[in-house]
């Protein structure tokens, strides 16, 4: 299938697409804040400038676009005819650096959660994704209460002091 539009329109059109504030990103955003979450938005301290920062709970939240980022099984996730080898390369370079950045926040001890473009577009997967998200902040959330406990009696039941 050939690209509908010419070469000169394409450029504009794939230079418009933001790197912040997407359609998706302002839905995850607004059922954070209506669930009473506080975060900070593309800390660029932070490996990757997370798309949604909650300190409160050390956890950071991606909102990645499944054609961008190679979201597996998806049907948002095709691959254009025109050019295949540059966008695979543009492709494999967007996980790689993914990949990269998650370990590094990882290892400075943020939880990761990556919230999926598709898993927003309608109502019961918004509300499933908003659970999932809840998940990753109250598991992070008691690990903290769990570590601040262990570590006033010196050492965690299986001695190790967390953080």
């Amino acid at each position: 299938m050939t690209d509908i539009l010419s070469p000169a329109a394409r450029s504009r059109h794939m230079a418009r697409i933001g790197r912040k504030d997407t359609a998706p990103e302002k839905l995850l955003r607004s059922d954070l804040h209506r669930a009473g979450f506080r975060f900070r938005l593309h800390v660029k301290d932070l490996p990757g400038s997370p798309d949604i920062a909650l300190p409160k709970y050390s956890a950071v939240i991606f909102v990645h676009g499944c054609f961008w980022h190679r979201h597996a099984g998806c049907a948002l996730a095709s691959t254009p005819v025109t050019r295949r080898d540059f966008w695979l390369q543009k492709f494999k370079a967007n996980t790689l650096r993914d990949h990269r950045q998650q370990a590094a926040l990882r290892v400075a001890g943020w939880r990761v959660g990556i919230v999926w473009e598709c898993e927003l577009r309608n109502a019961a997967k918004r509300v499933a994704t908003l659970g999932a998200v809840r998940h990753l902040l109250f598991s992070v959330s008691q690990a903290s209460v769990q570590a601040e406990a262990s570590t006033t009696r010196g050492r965690s039941d299986d001695g190790i002091i967390r953080k």
